[in-house]
């Protein structure tokens, strides 16, 4: 058995994250791909040491904001920044697609809907174009997509979904997106292996000792072609480690990647 390992981690800030310990969190996990959202810097704003992968960005206009990278031991066939190659998505730095060989990786950071839904119009657009997206690259070959998605699928996926009803991120618009995704030839990895977990979240908010109490919820996925669902050997959430508002989550999927070896 081949199995890849990727990881996606919204770091809040990548140069905030290295002085909390993410080159070692990387040197660690000896991931085939790492994906990271909100970066919140442009290439070149600071090193990144890891020696012996390569690193591509994809950074917002606005400097110190948005933002996504991919960090691999690996040579990919291609990288495709802004792959739906659409102008109003392409100034926010927030799609990286990876062509792995036996898949593609899709490594977003999705638009937030923000405080009373105003950001919601653009955010449906958003999601209708990348399910788009998302469909044409699967014909080719499987899909990873994984990022912050910035929705709580669920009510078992977030801690108070009650009183979040309604509140961006648990808005009926933004679930019924996903539950579009899912019904379009799509699988959620954690909740394929784990679907009864309650208390598995990945983000959690800054104010009110959210974390300490665990009152967070499940925005970060891995989402998997259905035709390699049954490959998934790992899906997990890695709650134990900091650095940021959100923790990583981890992908182990019995796929060849194409290029280089580690």
């Amino acid at each position: 058995m081949i199995d890849t390992k990727l990881i996606s981690w919204n770091v809040n800030g990548l140069r905030a994250c290295m002085q909390k310990g993410f080159i070692d969190f990387v040197k660690n996990e000896n991931a085939d791909y790492i994906c990271i959202q909100e970066t919140k810097m442009q290439e070149g704003q600071a090193e990144v040491p890891l020696d012996g992968y390569h690193k591509y960005f994809n950074s917002a206009e606005k400097k110190g904001y948005s933002g996504t990278a991919v960090f691999t031991p690996h040579t990919p066939k291609e990288i495709i920044l802004n792959g739906m190659n659409i102008e109003e998505h392409s100034h926010e730095g927030r799609m990286i697609t990876v062509d792995a060989g036996q898949f593609y990786l899709v490594n977003v950071y999705t638009p937030n809907a923000q405080d009373e839904l105003r950001r919601i119009e653009y955010r449906m657009q958003w999601e209708t174009d990348l399910l788009q997206y998302l469909i044409t690259l699967d014909q080719e070959k499987p899909v990873i997509y994984c990022g912050d998605l910035n929705v709580a699928h669920n009510e078992i996926d977030l801690k108070n979904p009650k009183t979040n009803k309604g509140n961006p991120g648990f808005s009926d618009e933004e679930r019924g997106k996903i539950n579009q995704l899912l019904s379009s030839g799509f699988t959620d990895s954690f909740r394929y292996l784990h679907p009864n977990d309650t208390g598995r979240y990945s983000w959690w908010s800054y104010r009110f000792n959210a974390r300490k109490n665990n009152a967070g919820w499940r925005i970060d996925y891995f989402i998997v072609s259905d035709r390699i669902k049954d490959k998934i050997t790992r899906a997990d959430i890695l709650s134990e480690v900091y650095g940021s508002d959100h923790c990583p989550v981890v992908l182990e999927i019995d796929m060849e990647t194409g290029g280089g070896t580690k």
